[in-house]
């Protein structure tokens, strides 16, 4: 009698997980973080060969991120346990429970926006930058154009964008609201989003120049704020990058960021890119394609990061992929997360199956790691 033999309806795990492939020798070397978005609060730092090095087990899931600070302490973008419920698919990027954890587990500071979404930015002073969404006054919300009229809410709210930094006592310090510094009509949403969030930043970072990288997901681009003034210095739009994640600046000036590509004019092969780009010409200056282009692609969140060596990071996030490519793009280190779950409900009506995915990825040297 034939046994029964029953194959992984997972996907994804059934063409492998954990380490899928080292070259040390062209490789940065150190230990890669990530925060997956199902795994309940776990977070897990892994070495080269793929083994997990350190975790933190943490009260709620991760709202989206997980960084190692200067001190050496954790930063965690958790979810906040109450939700808002600002429209149906708010649950999927909302985090607001920011905590400061021990390399032991002990939270040392907390601090709670439950309105807060996608990213957090830890900042060399101690205060944290964030976005969290407010309602648009009804006559700028009455000039937001495209995305798809069929979704709207029946309360015609539309949702925006306030910047906010706070400090270590959660008091304000900077505060920038996009509705009062963007013209919703120069902004227009593309027909794949609905329109109950304008333009939905979901990525920040500071420049050297103390500007505040912001990317829009629903609109396409990346905008640069100048602190003082609010005013935007730069922006560069959807022909360099599209429904793009986690820009962050360059030693040369330029602009890395992951362009997701779900919608990219002129193109009919779908796939993601990681980018550098000009930010005064919107020039592309570097990228990475795989050689079989499809074969690359997270139609959301995603993240890409430049390590001491040249070589970058990139976070295919939707399929929990992490590697590491050289300037050349050549890949030289592959790991794919293996942990897979559902997500929680009322989120997994959006997001169905088991899922390994994550926000970002984050390589440390071993030196910044003296506790481990």
């Amino acid at each position: 009698m034939t046994p029964l033999i029953e194959m992984d309806q997972v996907t994804r795990r059934r063409a492998g997980i954990g380490l899928r492939g080292h070259e040390p020798q062209n490789s940065a070397g150190g230990y890669t973080l990530y925060a997956p978005q199902t795994a309940g609060g776990l977070v897990e730092l892994v070495a080269m060969d793929g083994t997990p090095a350190h975790q933190w087990h943490l009260p709620v899931r991760p709202g989206r991120d997980a960084v190692i600070l200067k001190n050496g302490n954790l930063g965690y973008n958790g979810s906040h346990a109450t939700s808002v419920g600002l429209y149906p698919a708010w649950d999927i990027w909302h985090g607001g429970d920011f905590m400061e954890v021990s390399p032991a587990g002990e939270i040392l500071w907390r601090y709670e926006d439950p309105f807060h979404h996608h990213d957090g930015q830890w900042l060399d002073n101690g205060n944290l930058l964030y976005t969290a969404a407010a309602p648009m006054p009804a006559d700028k919300a009455a000039r937001v154009t495209g995305g798809d009229p069929r979704k709207d809410g029946a309360d015609g709210v539309i949702q925006s964008d306030i910047v906010r930094e706070v400090n270590r006592k959660g008091e304000t310090v900077w505060e920038w609201r996009a509705w009062e510094h963007l013209d919703p009509r120069d902004f227009p949403i593309h027909e794949i989003f609905d329109r109950r969030h304008w333009p939905m930043i979901n990525g920040l970072s500071l420049t050297r120049d103390g500007l505040v990288l912001m990317s829009l997901r629903t609109t396409s681009g990346v905008i640069a704020v100048d602190r003082a003034t609010g005013a935007v210095r730069w922006h560069v739009a959807g022909d360099t990058v599209t429904q793009q994640h986690a820009p962050v600046e360059m030693e040369d000036g330029t602009i890395l960021a992951f362009d997701n590509g779900n919608l990219r004019r002129g193109m009919s092969s779908t796939h993601s890119r990681a980018v550098q780009f000009d930010p005064l010409t919107g020039a592309v200056t570097w990228r990475y394609v795989d050689n079989v282009p499809n074969s690359f692609f997270s139609p959301f969140m995603g993240s890409c990061e430049r390590l001491w060596n040249g070589n970058t990071l990139i976070c295919e996030s939707a399929f929990g992929r992490l590697f590491e490519v050289t300037p050349e793009g050549r890949v030289v280190w592959e790991y794919v997360i293996p942990h897979f779950n559902e997500y929680p409900a009322p989120l997994n009506r959006f997001i169905t199956g088991a899922q390994n995915s994550c926000f970002k990825a984050h390589r440390y040297r071993a030196e910044s790691l003296p506790w481990l």
